[in-house]
This record gives C-alpha cells, structure tokens and sequence, in this order.
C-alpha cells in the first residue's frame, strides 16, 4: 500500500480499528470529529427568554465549515421550559440538561408566553460577539425581576456526513432528567470547574472551557445510556442492549470482516433471529446493513484524508475497487470520487 494510505491507516486507527469489546461510542465520537465551538453560562433574572434560529444560520460565524451544529443547556440553578416549533415545550430544573442535536430553531424561556429579549438580528450580533470573543464568560439575561436561573450553554461542531448513527434517532430536543438520587457525580463536578473558569480569568482558559463543553455533552449522553432500557430505538439504545451492544462492539472492531449474521450472532451469543430481531427494534436497522452503514462512515474518513479509493474499498472489506464504488453510491448517492471533490 501507499505510504499516503499507511499514515491515513495509522491516523484513523483509533476511531475505526479497535480491539474486541471496544467501545462504541468513544469510537463514534473520535470518528465524527465532535469540536467544541461556544461555552458559556446565563445568568438569567425573570423573566428571561432566549429565541435560537436554525443552527445553519449562524453555524459559519461560530465554527466555518462544521457540518453540524448541536447545542445543549444545563441547568445549574431556577427552572424554565425549553421547545422546538411543532411540539410541546418541557419543563426544566435543576440538573437537567436539553440537547438540540439537529441544528434546528428553539426557544428556552422562564414561562410561556415571555417574548424573547433579541429579535432576529441582534441575535445574529450576538453570536459574532461570542464567537469574536466580546463578550464576557457569564452573560447577563432577562427583566431584572425574581426568581433568577443559571444555565451552562454549549455549542459543538461535528461531521454528519456519510453517516452519523449517534444522531441519527435521536429526537429533536432531548431531555436529560437530573438522576433522582441527587448524589454529586462527573457531571457536578464539571459544572463546579466551569463556574471556577468563569471566576478567574488565566491564560489558556478559552482552550480549557471548550474542551469542559465537550466532556460535558459525552457525559449528557452517557447519563441518557444509563437511563435507556433497551426498550427504545437508536443507536443508543441499541447501546444498552448487551448482546446488541456487543454485535456493535464486533462491527465496529473489524468492519472488514465477512460478517454474515450467522457469524455476528454467534459471537454476540445470541441466536439470528434474536439478534435481527432485537438489533432493528433497538438501533432501527438490520445488523447486515448497519455494517454497509459502517463501512461507508469508515471509508469517508479514509476518503477525506486522500487514500486511493482501490485502497479503502480493501480496509472496508469490499474485494474490488468496483464492487466498494457500488455500494458506495447506493448508500451515499454520489461515487467516491465526487463525494471526495465535494467534501474538499
């Protein structure tokens, strides 16, 4: 192979080549290129209301390029109701977390019917502030008047493209309920590091705040794993099934592999009807296409870093550079070739 593939081969290693039992999720999060892009906390007095456009909007002016925006909120203190246009707003409170994983418009408010403080333009204003640095850590919101609320605001960049099975299923707004027990946990303690970072101004301290905004989003899905049942379906939930979450161990361990259901089942130490059956009522595909799925997200990391498509359709485990340019055009719409010349 190409000296160009051997280091795309070695760079790509972690997030694609794991071994036995390995983790899928940190492998989907090193894969999607998760980028911290706005941090910052609210401290909000009643009443409050903030009104977020379509991410596409204003994604150039917090992170040019990133594919994808998602946006999430912890509640560190107070309550208020968060929404998405067509669906019921929920209410929230301390410990709460709402994640707006599609990049679509939304609104956080102290109570329903409170109009938003920034019309459509300043809103824009405020994000080239932010982004340009001109506006303080902790950003003062609302009328003035009790009772006050404080939350933490994230803003993350990510690859969608050509497939992205974290936020493929999950809902338009995502609500994280504090756990009931109410002990102190990782996610309490980055809240406590982040509200130190807004104390004191160092150097550096850009740098550490976005990388806290990015822990602090994986532990809000991990803290949605650990309430999901299995009963649901997404990707996650597939997750939470053991002997699903195991097929998805082996897929994303060896994708070059000549997985049959028969062998993924076996070691996965289920039946194949159980296993097709719990795998599609869980992640909302069959094992067999999942693992086209996979394949084709594995091949445009190695597309985007230049390695020679003969070569990745080997790394995929397609036999030929023919029958891997097939596939890769009935799942992605485009060959890989033109799929490379427009991600450049």
């Amino acid at each position: 192979m190409s000296e160009a593939h051997d280091q795309a081969s070695s760079s790509l290693a972690p997030a694609s080549i794991s071994p036995p039992g390995a983790d899928p999720l940190s492998d989907v999060l090193r894969s999607i290129r998760l980028t911290g892009a706005l941090f910052f906390v609210v401290d909000a007095s009643s009443p409050w209301c903030v009104d977020i456009p379509r991410a596409k909007s204003f994604a150039e002016i917090i992170l040019p390029g990133a594919r994808q925006i998602i946006s999430y909120h912890v509640v560190v203190e107070g309550r208020g109701h968060a929404g998405v246009p067509g669906s019921p707003a929920v209410e929230i409170g301390p410990g709460d977390i709402v994640v707006f994983p599609h990049g679509d418009p939304y609104t956080m408010l102290s109570e329903p019917g409170t109009p938003p403080e920034l019309g459509p333009a300043e809103t824009m204003d405020f994000f080239r502030d932010l982004a340009a640095g001109r506006l303080p850590f902790v950003i003062p919101e609302g009328g003035g008047a009790p009772p006050p609320a404080k939350f933490i605001c994230g803003f993350l960049g990510c690859d969608l493209s050509p497939f992205n099975p974290l936020l493929a299923n999950l809902p338009r707004l995502l609500h994280i309920r504090r756990s009931a027990a109410g002990e102190a946990d990782l996610l309490d303690r980055l809240i406590e590091l982040t509200l130190e970072e807004s104390r004191r101004e160092r150097a550096g301290g850009a740098s550490i705040r976005l990388g806290l905004s990015e822990l602090m989003f994986v532990e809000a899905l991990r803290r949605h794993l650990s309430a999901t049942d299995g009963g649901g379906c997404g990707w996650l939930s597939g997750l939470a099934d053991p002997g699903v979450g195991r097929a998805l161990s082996l897929i994303h361990a060896d994708p070059a592999r000549g997985w049959t259901l028969a062998a993924l089942a076996q070691e996965a130490g289920l039946s194949r009807s159980v296993l097709a059956a719990r795998f599609a009522a869980t992640v909302g595909e069959t094992p067999m296409h999942y693992l086209a799925l996979w394949r084709m997200h594995v091949a445009g990391r190695y597309l985007r870093d230049g390695v020679k498509v003969a070569a990745v359709a080997r790394e995929v485990g397609y036999a030929s550079e023919a029958a891997f340019s097939r596939a890769f055009k009935k799942f992605i719409g485009l060959s890989p070739a033109a799929w490379h010349a427009a991600e450049r």
